[in-house]
């Protein structure tokens, strides 16, 4: 028995082959340097406690990360994978099972219990001797099973299942990441639409003192009806605006406390977008591609690529045997004072292989299928670094001009409330018709919400860079190889 074992042994520990394919990763298919991203260092991470300065974004933040179903339900998938994981590993070594029982029958029956049952033999009162055609024996084994993996497939699905789990794993950071954005841009949102929200109220104020002063002036037959008509459908749309506006106010509020998880008190809420001014800072310059490498998405679709690799391997190791080792040791007798002598002492090895003949062509299929998931996640891999590419680009533009946006709506605005104020005056002083007031009114009501989006654009703008920059939790540059394949041996970049 012994030799045999070591024989087992020796011949379980030339299971270090693979058939994995050695794995390198991809060269990105995108330019190295970022547009317009200047000159600098490429931060270790950015942390949403510096670009939110705002103490009240970052109670809805603090809040949401822990209440937020969607994070959660990520959480649990990582937990799922983990579990997963430990599953495929478990095939990797021998299974014990220990079992004890009698056996009890005659030449036309018999039936099987364990000892602590009612079947010790009704001969001698369960003491294991036997009377007439009855015969009682007793057991007590402890068997042992290994699938010997020589051509490494139960590495393979284990090197597939732990990329999966780590996969997993950066898409839990990615909804993390998406967490925190989406609550800024909520958050922002609300104080751009409570803006707008002031200034249709300050204009259906200013636009019920027209309707006023004209229906007074009408009445006096100093200005005709068409002025009344006129100052009437400024104050309509301020108030249809206004209307509009406390809806989209309540929505946010609702799309807010739904990413907190929780209610949102008032004084947690934003008064305007002008108070946020100075609350949210500029992102570092100076950053190169390789950044976009360590983002949560990108990180992801490479751990998928590797856990297609991996299953490449498992499927051309199933064109070669299958060895397998069955053992049993333990004791027999037909005595139980009798059962641990060692002249009750039993063992049995039972080694297998297991050689694919024909299979119709299954093993072939499934290859050619692991090779097909595999391209596919090769696409997908090169596809979210373009994505992640475009998002940082994008962002980047827009801020090149977003600061010159916004210094122009302000010039805009400014000019437009000083000519509704000469063209107020002016009308009064009964110097310009009631249309020149108008136009005055509606280029003033315009420019001040032209304003506000601008500024909304522009604080929005740095969440979107933070986001496509892969916000504060960052991922190592290069993810470990799995241990034990031969992608890590063979390639250590």
């Amino acid at each position: 028995m012994i030799r045999t074992a070591g024989a087992l042994l020796a011949l379980a520990g030339l299971a270090a082959c693979s058939f994995e394919p050695a794995y390198h990763r991809p060269a990105p298919a995108i330019p190295a340097a970022l547009p317009a991203a200047g000159q600098g260092e490429t931060p270790a991470a950015l942390d949403y406690r510096q670009v939110f300065r705002d103490p009240r974004l970052i109670t809805l933040i603090d809040r949401a990360l822990a209440n937020n179903q969607d994070l959660k339900a990520a959480l649990a998938n990582v937990r799922s994978a983990r579990a997963l994981v430990t599953i495929a590993r478990a095939d990797l070594f021998p299974q014990l099972d220990g079992s004890v029982g009698l056996t009890t029958g005659d030449s036309s029956n018999e039936t099987r219990g364990n000892i602590g049952g009612n079947g010790a033999g009704t001969g001698n009162n369960g003491n294991g001797a036997s009377t007439g055609g009855q015969r009682t024996s007793y057991n007590a084994d402890l068997g042992v099973s290994w699938e010997i993996d020589l051509f490494g497939r139960l590495r393979s699905l284990n090197n597939a299942a732990f990329n999966e789990y780590l996969g997993s794993e950066a898409a839990q950071r990615g909804a993390r990441l998406s967490l925190v954005a989406g609550v800024a841009n909520a958050y922002l949102t609300l104080a751009a639409d409570r803006s707008l929200l002031a200034i249709a109220d300050e204009t259906r104020a200013s636009a019920t003192k027209s309707v006023e002063l004209t229906r007074a002036l009408l009445k006096g037959g100093v200005a005709p009806r068409t002025d009344l008509r006129q100052a009437e459908t400024i104050l309509a749309q301020a108030e249809a605006d206004q209307a509009s506006l406390e809806t989209a106010v309540a929505q946010d509020r609702n799309a807010l406390q739904l990413l907190v998880g929780a209610a949102v008190e008032e004084e947690l809420l934003p008064a305007s977008i002008e108070s946020l001014d100075g609350q949210l800072v500029e992102v570092p310059a100076g950053l190169d591609s390789s950044i976009l490498l360590r983002r949560p998405d990108v990180v992801e679709a490479e751990y998928g690529l590797r856990a297609a690799n991996a299953r490449i391997g498992a499927a051309r190791s199933a064109f070669f045997p299958q060895i397998g080792l069955t053992g049993l040791a333990g004791f027999a007798s037909s005595a139980l004072s009798n059962l641990f002598q060692g002249s009750a002492f039993t063992w049995s090895v039972a080694p297998s292989a297991t050689l694919p003949i024909f299979d119709g062509g299954a093993n072939l299929g499934n290859l050619r299928y692991s090779k097909a998931q595999r391209d596919l996640a090769l696409a997908t891999y090169q596809k979210a670094i373009q994505s992640a590419f475009r998002d940082v680009a994008d962002a980047l533009a827009r801020r090149a001009t977003i600061d010159q946006q916004v210094a122009a709506s302000a010039r805009l605005d400014a000019s437009a409330r000083d000519s509704l104020f000469l063209a107020n005056a002016r009308y009064r002083e009964g110097i310009d018709p009631y249309l020149n007031m108008l136009d005055a009114q509606r280029t003033a009501y315009g420019a001040a919400r032209t304003l506000t989006q601008a500024r909304l654009l522009k604080a929005q703008n740095l969440v979107t860079l933070y986001q496509s920059l892969g916000g504060d939790q960052l991922i190592d540059t290069v993810p470990p190889a799995p241990a034990g394949s031969r992608a890590r041996r063979e390639d250590a970049q």
